[in-house]
């Protein structure tokens, strides 16, 4: 074997994983970084939930009052018509 087939990439990847497995810091660290990670995907799950529920409630509201001033319109250009008032 020589010097240059032990710096392949492959060879490096197998060293740093065999490295990674066998230390205890190593799987310490991974697993806290796996924790932290799901963590930070699940609080912006939530985040983005409710954000969306937001949007959801505001597009509501507006087509709700949009609604109530149309037929405050129609019933108001009723009510002149009756009257004999132009529209």
């Amino acid at each position: 074997m020589d010097v240059e087939d032990l710096a392949t990439s492959e060879v490096v990847i197998a060293v740093v994983a065999t490295a990674a497995v066998l230390s205890s810091r190593a799987r310490r660290l991974a697993r806290r970084g796996l924790v932290y990670g799901v963590a930070g995907a699940l609080s912006a799950g939530a985040m983005l939930t409710s954000f969306s529920k937001g949007v959801a409630g505001g597009v509501l509201d507006t087509a709700q009052s949009m609604q109530q001033h149309v037929e405050g319109q129609s019933n108001q250009d009723e009510s002149d018509t009756a009257k004999g008032e132009p529209a």
